[in-house]
């Protein structure tokens, strides 16, 4: 905050500043989607799922190539949030509710959203936001200076009104800053929104989706923008931001290209996922009836029973789809997970063996095959758990549970070691310093010292220790 120690002014306009910080504030605020710190993104109730991600990289890998990103450098989330809306963060990081995933009519809408966020990346709009705002907030605290003078030198003047002109000066003066950075704000959403239309265009892609989402949140805004200042909107109004988009959309020849129906089936059986996960019981029956026989009902049916418990219900459905669709290893990866949360684990192995044969590369995957492995407590299987849980580390270091349920694993072969060690991993991701210390400082004695494990162990005492 620029105004750290507003106290220390001996003049009486303590109040002005007040609201000065105020402006501040809610200009922050305003930002807050764009500039949120790592730590703000760990609180957030985010939804990890290895069906769900790989879809979302094939939407966005395209895109980000063609903004000319490294797809691999990019970090995309998923938020349990019923609303629509994406946003990208700092750290190359992009956010998506889970309201837009289920509400896309189809894949098209869904990465119309992801290439407008990738406009803002490629654009460098988060620096150059922040640049913006201290440029504000700069203007602000010269604005409050000179109004704080005009107030003094009016008074010794003996002006009666130095008092209202000096404070006038000084509101002037917020409201400028802050209607200069929401426009700002504004041209960099009409600028994303270019830029999507462009990185469409380079995938051969349209933006009709993107479109036709724009016109449904303007629909359900209508009535609360129609009397709103446009100075103090941080989007362009939508109806002109859907009429500029519109003219790009229109011009492009792929305007009336369609997703192909293998994506379309993925994309619905992703809804299919998230709404017999997320929503009531009775909604997903109600949305999913019996005589609907496609593969996103029987999917939706199949997690709905799976979820209050009706193992005997939800087998049938499951094995229908993998009969139906082989291919796809998300179907044996459920038939293993509603195995494992019924507690049978051992049934639960085969299908997950299976899964991870067909999707070698998914950690997430081979971290529900280990969990399945370590619950039957037998030596072969603990040996194979760890092998999965070694291979799964490579791409999920920072999942906990994969450390955790490594800890086991070492821990039952006799490595206390290495089972501490792989304690201590996992509570510095959950947060819990005082374990994390504890236990790395305990392995760290076993290991020779500069060893890749004493160094790490090293490492999060470091972390944790309070300076």
């Amino acid at each position: 905050m620029p105004f750290s120690e507003p106290h220390a002014m001996s003049f009486p306009i303590a109040g002005a500043m007040r609201r000065l910080v105020a402006v501040i504030v809610v200009l922050a605020v305003t930002c807050t989607n764009l500039l949120m710190a790592p730590a703000l993104a760990q609180n957030l109730p985010l939804i990890r799922d290895a069906e769900i991600e790989g879809l979302i990289r094939l939407y966005t890998r395209p895109i980000f190539r063609a903004a000319g990103l490294n797809p691999n450098t990019i970090h995309v989330y998923i938020i349990k949030d019923s609303s629509i809306n994406a946003f990208v963060a700092d750290g190359q990081r992009v956010f998506i509710n889970t309201g837009l995933l289920q509400k896309a009519d189809t894949p098209n809408m869904v990465i119309g959203v992801l290439a407008h966020e990738t406009g803002h990346l490629a654009g460098g709009h988060l620096v150059r936001r922040g640049i913006q705002m201290e440029k504000a907030s700069k203007f602000a605290i010269i604005s409050m200076l000179l109004g704080a003078a005009a107030m003094v030198g009016g008074s010794l003047a003996g002006q009666r009104d130095a008092g209202k002109l000096g404070e006038g000066i000084m509101l002037g003066g917020q409201g400028i800053a802050q209607r200069n950075i929401l426009s700002y704000v504004r041209a960099q959403e009409a600028s994303a929104d270019q830029a999507a239309v462009k990185y469409l265009n380079a995938t051969h892609q349209s933006g009709k989706g993107m479109l036709k989402l724009f016109w449904r949140l303007y629909n359900e805004t209508l009535a609360s923008t129609r009397y709103i200042d446009p100075y103090v909107l941080t989007h362009p109004l939508p109806l002109d931001r859907i009429r500029n988009l519109e003219k790009l959309v229109k011009s492009s020849p792929y305007y009336d290209r369609v997703d192909p129906p293998a994506l379309m089936l993925r994309h619905k059986l992703m809804q299919a996922k998230l709404d017999g996960f997320l929503d009531p019981t009775q909604e997903v029956y109600r949305k999913y009836p019996k005589s609907d026989h496609s593969a996103p009902a029987l999917y939706a049916r199949a997690i709905a029973a799976f979820r209050i418990g009706d193992i005997r219900g939800a087998l049938p459905l499951i094995d229908t789809l993998i009969r139906m669709i082989p291919p796809d290893p998300y179907f044996r990866e459920l038939k293993g997970q509603a195995l494992l949360e019924n507690g049978r684990a051992a049934e639960a192995i085969v299908p997950l063996r299976q899964a991870v044969k067909m999707l070698p590369q998914s950690g997430l995957i081979r971290l529900l095959l280990a969990q399945a492995l370590l619950a039957v407590h037998k030596p072969a299987e603990t040996k194979e758990a760890l092998r999965n849980l070694i291979l799964a580390k490579r791409s999920e270091p920072d999942h906990a549970q994969v450390h955790l349920f490594m800890a086991t694993a070492y821990a039952r072969q006799g490595n206390i070691a290495r089972a501490q060690l792989e304690t201590a991993e996992a509570a510095y991701l959950r947060g819990d310093k005082t374990t994390a210390a504890r236990e790395a400082k305990s392995a760290q004695k076993h290991f020779s010292t500069g060893s890749p494990e004493w160094l790490r162990a090293n490492d999060i005492l470091n972390f944790t220790v309070d300076k």
